[in-house]
């Protein structure tokens, strides 16, 4: 009945979503390590040597064709409208044509951390076409994409770069993440050291009640024994 007990109270505790350690007045149990939530790294370690040694990138970092792909089944007249009014919004779709690459780019005010750098979309730059930059974190590497889009043949060229300031905020976040997590592990573990001393300094509930039980086993086995002269017949009373 106290294990299917204890097991109730460990349940309640869990179901919580709180790091609240399950009741074991016993000691009987390790306690379980806390579920504590590492939220998935954005980068990898060493973006720039990634960047320049993936054979994906080094090809993307190459000038090459690229295309709108968004609204593919629509007139190219609606098509035209739309990826205009996107740029205008902050946000496109666009494919590099020899690898079939899709990305989804952001820039201006929809581009969040980075939407501070000017001229990220503009129209002015040259007629006809609208130049973009746009933030990004692909495979794990912070990148720029930067070229020009033709307003009436939705192609253009472009390709991507490192993003030097970008990777650096990045890495230090990653960093702080890293830290913040040992932390919290190191302190809990102290906290189950003490846990754990703590229990093992307090007498058990159980080793109260033994030298009686045994007491009442032996008094049993003594009458059986003497009266059938049989040794070793307590065992039927375990």
């Amino acid at each position: 009945m106290m294990m299917h007990t204890m097991s109730e109270h460990a349940g309640g505790a869990g179901g919580l979503g709180v790091g609240v350690i399950p009741f074991d007045g016993m000691g009987l149990y390790e306690q379980p390590r806390p579920r504590f939530v590492f939220k998935m790294p954005r980068v990898v370690p060493d973006q720039k040597a990634k960047f320049e040694s993936d054979e994906l990138f080094r090809r993307l970092s190459r000038e090459c064709e690229v295309r709108y792909t968004g609204y593919r089944d629509r007139p190219l007249e609606e098509r035209q409208g739309r990826f205009h009014n996107g740029c205008r919004e902050g946000h496109t779709e666009i494919a590099f044509a020899a690898m079939g690459t899709n990305l989804q780019l952001t820039f201006g005010q929809a581009a969040g951390n980075y939407g501070n750098e000017p001229s990220q979309c503009d129209f002015d730059k040259e007629p006809g076409k609208v130049h973009l930059r746009s933030h990004l974190i692909m495979n794990g590497v912070c990148v720029r994409w930067r070229g020009w889009i033709d307003l009436e043949r939705l192609d253009g060229v472009g390709c991507l770069e490192f993003d030097e300031e970008a990777a650096a905020q990045e890495n230090e976040e990653l960093r702080n993440q890293l830290q913040r997590y040992n932390e919290r592990l190191r302190q809990f573990d102290e906290k189950q050291r003490a846990y754990r001393n703590a229990a093992a300094q307090q007498p058990h509930h159980n080793h109260h009640h033994l030298p009686h039980h045994h007491h009442h086993h032996h008094h049993l086995g003594h009458h059986v024994s003497g009266a059938g002269g049989v040794p070793g017949s307590t065992e039927k009373f375990y």
